[in-house]
């Protein structure tokens, strides 16, 4: 690839993992970031679940792909950094109340039906309204607030991957149609442009801030995590709005809320928490007695249709990945594979092809979409 660095703007899971992708096939890599400790990538629970997710069409096909490939993703980072991921295939229980309930789920037909005595083998303790659910053993989790992000930290860095860190983009700068740089300013307050004719946007839920012709927009979502005797739940249980996510030292993650309305206003609100505990209390209600450990908050980069924005921007030197909702930490390899492939203009294969097309940031403007976020 060429000499000229490739700036990479925005440095959460999804900047961290293009700019990884890049810098193992060569390339010089510069990632700016603002505050790391505020992207997506560390507030989220780190579910791989595309099937308990309920995702269709495109996006369950992208789902099943990066979770078919993520143990080779994770592979390349542990062999760089040398650090765990946390990646585990702990599988997903999602209750139902009835058989209809369940039978008319969108990924069904990949989930082992469970009845309400296998339900209590696989969650005990779950509360009694539940009656019946599906079984996603092929699903997991990994810890992306722990391990994954700090191993693909020191992996980039291994790989000579150049941080700018307390760095905001304030703006993107053209000539024509083409990239020219970044108005930025650093955490003196200091403005001035950062001279660049490639780079990758990965700004999460701020991405439409620079290029206000993508339609991403912030969905505020408030977690907490408990700590539960060790071995307590081996499954992760996925309810209507709420999900409890354990990892492997008894540790409970446990989110999210969905808050489109708010916007990008920040902190936890007694109605958030309230509605987290109320959701612990449908599920697992002897999880109550399980102390906190953390509360935090976070904003998922949305979409029209919930998918994420990938490949070419309608700025020539701009790439595009951005935009993945609630699935961004199961989509990060493919992400950065097929964005690097693209950005070095190799021919992808078929299906990664058919995938760049599938999440082309222009889809929407046959104006046939208006899906609600949530």
């Amino acid at each position: 690839m060429a000499d000229d660095p490739v700036v990479i703007l925005g440095g959460g899971l999804m900047g961290l993992a293009v700019a990884h992708q890049l810098a193992r096939r060569g390339q010089q890599v510069t990632v700016l970031s603002r505050r790391r400790s505020e992207a997506a990538g560390f507030v989220a629970a780190g579910m791989l679940a595309p099937h308990a997710e309920g995702l269709s069409g495109t996006q369950l096909r992208f789902g099943q792909i990066s979770l078919e490939r993520a143990p080779g993703w994770v592979a390349q980072i542990e062999a760089d950094s040398g650090l765990p991921c946390g990646l585990r295939s702990s599988g997903i229980v999602v209750p139902f109340r009835d058989a209809t309930e369940r039978d008319h789920y969108p990924t069904a037909a990949w989930g082992q039906a469970l009845n309400r005595t296998q339900l209590e083998r696989e969650l005990p303790g779950l509360a009694p309204q539940w009656s019946t659910g599906l079984l996603f053993a092929q699903d997991g989790q990994i810890d992306n607030r722990r391990l994954l992000m700090r191993a693909l930290e020191s992996a980039c860095a291994d790989r000579g991957v150049r941080f700018q860190e307390g760095l905001e983009v304030l703006a993107l700068e053209q000539d024509g149609k083409h990239l020219q740089g970044a108005r930025v300013r650093n955490a003196e307050g200091t403005e001035y442009t950062l001279n660049c004719s490639t780079a990758v946007l990965c700004s999460g839920a701020w991405s439409a801030r620079l290029l206000s012709a993508l339609p991403v927009f912030p969905v505020k979502g408030q977690m907490l995590s408990l700590q539960a005797p060790r071995g307590a739940l081996k499954r992760v249980i996925f309810g209507p709005g709420t999900y409890l996510v354990p990892r492997e030292d008894g540790l409970v993650v446990v989110g999210a809320t969905s808050e489109p309305e708010a916007g990008f206003e920040e902190g936890l609100t007694p109605q958030g928490q309230r509605t987290l505990q109320d959701g612990i209390a449908s599920l697992l209600p002897q999880a109550m007695d399980w102390p906190p450990m953390e509360r935090w908050w976070g904003f998922r980069p949305c979409t029209p249709d919930e998918g994420p924005l990938l490949g070419a921007s309608p700025i020539t030197g701009l790439w595009l990945a951005c935009g993945h909702h609630r699935n961004g930490v199961l989509m990060a390899g493919l992400t950065a594979e097929l964005v690097a492939d693209a950005m070095q203009q190799e021919s992808p294969s078929q299906l990664n092809g058919e995938l760049l097309g599938d999440f082309r940031w222009d889809r929407f403007e046959a104006g046939a979409l208006s899906k609600n976020p949530d």
